[in-house]
């Protein structure tokens, strides 16, 4: 009888242990009677950030509202833990020690709902457990018998990666970063203060805020290692051996991503630092990060979740992209893995997802496949990313890496150079001209997207003002799903006139028919054989102005 009373003694304190590592995420009904005005955004916003809403006209709204600090003084009355904030999501993410705190917090009246986003994670870093968007294979960089040298700059071992999408160009012309201001979101940024690469940055204060979202610390430079090899990429600027995308622009570094685990609190990470790196800002902000699975199945997303729409992530970057800040996430490492698909925040609609291509300009198969799930093209672009040059913290020189980690912060570093080059246009033009530039813009896949960029041609055709974000392109099909009928019609309404691409692919990306039509402004009538086999398909109608796509089922 001691013995089963000693064994309930001892289970009752693991539940309690157990239990006060919960860690939830409580959504706010609203931002009533808050302090903060949208007539005062200098209260919660930096005026860098203002000047870039107001250069693109956007306007400050509720959205961009603290979350109400008397709500989140609520909360901490409770007992609870305030670990981060996000007013875009309007939710606050907290530790609870015991279950009577989680029922005071859902008493509140201005709490909507509460859910169980993740436990709290000790111990040191595991690399084995990163989930990263890289395949964490490294080997000793290649020699090579000659290094191409331009006017600017001695790229030592990342000439290849760096004159493949024509970045040389802009570096040429003295655009190399200056006054442009890049966030990058990771899982720590280990030793980057003391590596040799980043010597420059550090003495010219280009680093100019750091913020850990994990421990509420400003240090970022303890933890995990892959964040610097992902700056690297960008910043290292060591002529002769490795000089990175935009070695003068200036970083805010911010660590969002917990490596000893996977939960969905690091997507409410993600939106807080987010919204820091808005607040502060910034023009570009990239992540190397992917989600799709984590350690507790209940908050598995799914392939259907790739919408743009649903990932707390994805709607975070999309909600960055409406600030006006240019995001660009890795499409993940799952193209020889069951899932395939890319991973949140890639599929966000208005977030330039990049795959990787070896230094031979192959795709990589380890590089995540699309579409969306509703049909866009993705990922957007390629770059390097098998074998791709960079430095890391444990390792003397250059080395090389695997992983779209490492193509996307190649393509964040070129666009903010060619953002700097032309300052006067919107993000999403610099996106569109990005997106045009690439050798299969006329052609994209499931693969690489659009293909590789050329930031010359990309600069040209802002040059010749031929970018234009498409608005008003409206596509609707019946009947949908399609029966027996011989053929479908699609309904296109065009924001100009000109020629379009119509083209029928499964959702393999495999394409099953193309042809064009020359399209007037307005309503466009189009008809499609339908296909014989029963399953999903998407329509993609494109045009000089941008592309929109459309799924539609065969019964």
């Amino acid at each position: 009888m001691k013995n089963k009373v000693l064994l309930t003694v001892l289970l009752l304190s693991f539940a309690c242990t157990a239990f006060s590592q919960n860690r939830y995420v409580i959504h706010l009904t609203d931002k009533n009677n808050s302090p903060f005005s949208v007539s005062n955004p200098l209260d919660y916003l930096s005026q860098r950030s203002i000047d870039r809403r107001n250069h693109q006209g956007i306007s400050v709204d509720i959205t961009d509202l603290p979350v109400n600090p008397s709500y989140v003084q609520g909360i901490s009355g409770t007992g609870a833990t305030v670990l981060n904030k996000s007013k875009w999501l309007n939710t606050v993410t907290v530790e609870i020690s015991n279950p009577n705190q989680l029922t005071a917090i859902n008493a509140l009246p201005y709490v909507s709902n509460v859910s169980n986003i993740g436990r709290h994670a000790n111990g040191n870093s595991n690399p084995l457990h990163e989930k990263f968007a890289d395949e964490k294979k490294f080997i000793p960089a290649q020699t090579s018998a000659a290094y191409l040298r331009t006017s600017s700059f001695n790229y030592g071992q990342a000439v290849g990666q760096t004159q493949m999408i024509g970045i040389n160009s802009l570096h040429d012309q003295g655009y190399s970063g200056q006054g442009m201001l890049i966030a990058l979101l990771d899982g720590g940024f280990q030793d980057a203060n003391i590596m040799p690469c980043f010597d420059s940055i550090f003495a010219n204060n280009q680093v100019i805020a750091t913020w850990d979202f994990v421990d509420n610390e400003t240090n970022v430079y303890d933890n995990n290692w892959h964040g610097a090899s992902v700056l690297s990429t960008i910043a290292a600027n060591d002529p002769g051996n490795m000089v990175g995308t935009a070695p003068h622009a200036n970083f805010i570094l911010l660590r969002s991503e917990d490596v000893n685990s996977e939960y969905i609190i690091e997507e409410y990470n993600y939106a807080s630092a987010a919204e820091y790196a808005d607040s502060a800002g910034v023009d570009v902000m990239h992540s190397s990060l992917g989600y799709t699975q984590f350690d507790d199945s209940a908050q598995d997303h799914y392939y259907e979740d790739m919408n743009g729409n649903t990932a707390p992530c994805t709607i975070a970057a999309d909600l960055a992209a409406k600030k006006g800040i240019l995001v660009t996430s890795s499409a993940g490492n799952e193209g020889n893995s069951p899932w395939n698909y890319i991973s949140a925040p890639a599929d966000g609609d208005s977030v330039l997802a990049v795959g990787a291509v070896d230094q031979s300009a192959q795709y990589a198969s380890f590089s995540s496949n699309g579409p969306s799930f509703d049909g866009r093209i993705k990922p957007d672009v390629a770059a390097v990313g098998g074998g791709t040059f960079l430095y890391m913290p444990f390792q003397p020189g250059v080395t090389q890496g695997n992983g779209t980690s490492f193509s996307g912060p190649i393509m964040a570093g070129a666009a903010a150079c060619l953002w700097q080059s032309w300052p006067s246009r919107s993000n999403m033009e610099i996106i569109q001209a990005i997106k045009r530039s690439a050798n299969q813009y006329s052609n994209p896949d499931t693969l690489l997207g659009y293909g590789i960029p050329n930031f010359a041609t990309a600069y040209s055709l802002l040059s010749l003002g031929e970018i234009n974000v498409p608005s008003s392109e409206i596509l609707h099909i019946y009947p949908n799903p399609a029966l027996e009928q011989s053929s479908i019609n699609a309904i296109y309404k065009s924001s100009d006139t000109g020629s379009a691409t119509i083209q029928l692919m499964d959702m393999a990306g495999r394409l099953i028919e193309s042809s064009n039509q020359y399209m007037i402004i307005g309503y466009n009538k189009i008809a499609i054989k339908t296909p014989a086999a029963k399953g999903i398909y998407i329509l993609r109608v494109a045009s000089e102005n941008g592309e929109v796509s459309k799924k539609f089922i065969k019964e």
